[in-house]
């Protein structure tokens, strides 16, 4: 069998990477910025606690240390945690998310400004026969 029969005969080679496209879109900035950040703290503080947990079970005296090195990378990683949080909404507000109202919400307000226009109508029709002279009626002026 030559090459060019097999070549012929074989479904064409699969290719290593293959672009998908992104079922989400890709976090701002600043965002993905403070989230990398607080993943990091988070990282260390973890290696940190185990370090410490260690250092406590073979009695070295670097745990009392590392026990409270932990204590303070816990309130940092705290912080990174709230600092995604509180950037993502800060971007939201600034740059984002346009509230668009449902298609329910929107012809509800619909019906109701008819509603309104139509009460506004009606009490303009009543005031203007109550101020007309009827015909059996002297105008007093």
């Amino acid at each position: 069998m030559t090459t060019e029969e097999f070549s012929a005969d074989a479904a064409p080679p699969r290719q290593l990477w293959v672009e998908e496209p992104a079922v989400r879109r890709r976090l701002p900035d600043p965002v993905r910025t403070s989230a990398v950040r607080a993943v990091l703290i988070l990282a260390l503080t973890l290696i940190q606690a185990v370090v410490a947990y260690l250092c406590t079970l073979a009695g070295s005296w670097l745990a009392f240390p590392m026990v409270l090195s932990s204590v303070a990378s816990t309130v940092a990683a705290t912080w990174g945690v709230l600092d995604v949080w509180i950037t993502r909404q800060v971007w939201n507000q600034r740059n984002g998310v346009v509230s668009v109202p449902s298609s329910t919400a929107r012809q509800l307000r619909r019906e109701r400004r008819q509603a309104r226009r139509e009460a506004h109508k009606d009490a303009r029709i009543q005031g203007r026969r109550q101020s007309r002279p009827g015909p059996g009626r002297l105008s007093q002026a």
